[in-house]
This record gives C-alpha cells, sequence and structure tokens, in this order.
C-alpha cells in the first residue's frame, strides 16, 4: 500500500465551517479548502533541532525530515493546486541555510506543480533564499484572511498559538493538538514535529475568541474529536 492510500484509508477528515466557507480539517493537522485546491499547514519549525544543538541544546536532529515527510504525505493525498505555509515555517532565520542538501531538495519536490507561498511569521519574518515558492505578509481568498499571528479579526485563519487541548478521558486527562474554531475565525495546530504547544483555557486563546464559546478538534488517530473549550481542562 502505498502512503497515499494508506492516508485515504486511515484518516477521515471532519469538515468545518469558517466565515461561511467548508474546509476539510485533517488529523494530521492540515487544513484543506477544496473549492480552491488549497492545503494550509502553520507552524512547521523546520530546523527547530539544529537551532537548539547551536545553542548547545542537543536533540535528535531529525525533526525538519520528519516535518517534510509528514507534509508529503499529505500533499500526495490532497494533491492541492495551492500549499500556504502558515508563518514560522522555519525556527530562526538562519534555518533554511542550514537545511541539509537531501531536504532542501526534498522540500523543493513538493513544490511542484503547486503554487507554494511562505507567510511570514514572529520566527522567520523576512523571506528567505533557495528554498523555492513565493513570500507574503498575509493572504485574502474570497474574504478569509490567512495570516500568522490571530488578531480576533472574523474571517481569519491563523497559527502562532499552537492550541492544545486537554480533557478528561477514561478517567485520565489527555492532552492533544488541536484546531480551534468558532465559525469566523479558526488557529491551525503546530504541524511541524518538534513543537510543543499553549494550552486553549490560556488567555491568549480568550484574546482571540473573547469567550469559551468556540470548539476544539483535537487531532486523534485517523479522526478529530470535538469538545466544547468551556468542558476543556486547564493546565
Amino acid at each position: 500500500m502505498t502512503l497515499t492510500a494508506r492516508h485515504a484509508a486511515t484518516h477521515r477528515e471532519e469538515t468545518i465551517a469558517v466565515a461561511g466557507v467548508t474546509f476539510a480539517a485533517d488529523p494530521a493537522g492540515a487544513l484543506y479548502w477544496p473549492e480552491r485546491g488549497l492545503l494550509a499547514v502553520a507552524d512547521l519549525h523546520l530546523e527547530k533541532g539544529s537551532s537548539y544543538a547551536a545553542r548547545g541544546m542537543l536533540l535528535p536532529p531529525y525533526d525538519t525530515a520528519a516535518t517534510i515527510s509528514r507534509l508529503a504525505r499529505l500533499i500526495g493525498y490532497y494533491a492541492p493546486r495551492v500549499v500556504v505555509a502558515v508563518g514560522d515555517s522555519f525556527h530562526d532565520s538562519k534555518g533554511p541555510a542550514r537545511l541539509s542538501r537531501e531536504d532542501r531538495a526534498s522540500l523543493k519536490g513538493l513544490q511542484r506543480g503547486c503554487d507554494w507561498i511562505w507567510l511570514a511569521g514572529n520566527h522567520d519574518p523576512d523571506p528567505a533564499p533557495d528554498i523555492g515558492g513565493r513570500f507574503l505578509d498575509t493572504m485574502t481568498l474570497s474574504g478569509v484572511n490567512f495570516r500568522h499571528e490571530p488578531n480576533g479579526a472574523p474571517a481569519q485563519i491563523a497559527g502562532h498559538l499552537h492550541p492544545v487541548a486537554r480533557v478528561s478521558h477514561s478517567g485520565r486527562a489527555v492532552s492533544r493538538r488541536c484546531f480551534a474554531s468558532d465559525g469566523q475565525r479558526m488557529v491551525l495546530p503546530a504541524f511541524g514535529a518538534f513543537t510543543g504547544g499553549l494550552n486553549v483555557r490560556s488567555g491568549a486563546f480568550a484574546d482571540v475568541f473573547d469567550t469559551l464559546d468556540f470548539t476544539c478538534h483535537l487531532l486523534g488517530e485517523g479522526r478529530l474529536y470535538a469538545f466544547a473549550a468551556g468542558r476543556c481542562l486547564p493546565d
């Protein structure tokens, strides 16, 4: 069975509407817009391992390859016409220069046949050379604004906050990355292999959604699990 066929057999998307537009939320942590053929992922944080190593904090140096491999499966499955990396695609501004030859080639290979857009993040605000694609601060399509840092405006899809929901299941607390959405705005889960998360009950999410009247779509094994934010546990 190919990787694409395996993804199709083991993953079930959930439809989530944002500002009247229906998206398919994949349990791998990506968002697909069928009408536009657009695949969006946030917070890849490529080369985080090498960034830590440069400061003497040794991590296994495989995060970039692992993240690219996961993204390759999704691109093989959805065959998107547009791929949007919603900011913090690299862990720091020197990350692109630290890419191995193999990882750089893999990344460019994923860009064949599609319009690849890098959105500016707080970790990587400036365009980087020799990684392909186009660089934008934000992007708006059909009235939906894609940007890295959410500001609470309606019709917005953002990243940056790395949402994680903590829920009670079978008598124990379980934490999972999640999509957070109230139907007018959405915060995407972090996609990178080494990315951590922020509890959806933190004040940063209150600044985006104003209240706890939003839904957390937890990433599970092959499917999503929806919980009202008010049912989620604080840290």
